[in-house]
């Protein structure tokens, strides 16, 4: 189930956020400061075009779920993810949780947020976050190189278009 963030909720976001798996698999790889995340908090709450929800996996916050370029009239987004990965991990449902998140996230795309397409990107060398999205039917549609934290590093680009998900 995806739901609005709860301002209480901030500092377990950031927290999840910074987890060292999740930053080595998100382009923005530094430790996020609460300063840094309070601005960009401000800013997704201040920007129609964006979204920042939380998924809950069997009713407890897990993770989060943005989405971001919605337009009017635009039947197309981007969208990112990143789970509680201790939390998880630590009671066994991690598997559970990405599956669960990623069928949430399509649903919400193709169902409130009435789009017909959603794309994103994720670092080619992710392949468990790959094969997951293959198996929701996205396919992978271009491949680019990014320098972050100095390093070049090749992204993907994926797309699913509604009535492909599985």
């Amino acid at each position: 189930m995806l739901r609005p963030v709860e301002e209480h909720e901030l500092p377990a976001m950031r927290h999840w956020r910074n987890h060292p798996r999740v930053r080595a698999s998100s382009f923005t790889t530094h430790v996020i400061s609460e300063a840094e995340h309070a601005r960009w908090w401000t800013a997704v709450k201040g920007d129609p075009a964006r979204r920042a929800l939380i998924y809950e996996h069997q009713g407890v916050a897990a993770g989060v779920v943005s989405f971001s370029g919605l337009v009017p009239g635009r039947r197309s987004a981007d969208w990112a993810f990143y789970l509680d990965l201790a939390g998880l991990e630590g009671s066994g449902a991690l598997l559970a949780a990405w599956i669960g998140l990623e069928r949430a996230a399509i649903e919400h795309a193709f169902g409130p947020l009435g789009l017909t397409t959603l794309r994103g990107e994720v670092l080619a060398c992710n392949e468990p976050v790959r094969r997951l999205h293959r198996r929701f039917g996205f396919a992978e549609v271009a491949a680019y190189e990014l320098k972050l934290a100095g390093l070049c590093r090749e992204v993907v680009a994926i797309e699913l278009t509604r009535g492909e998900s599985t």
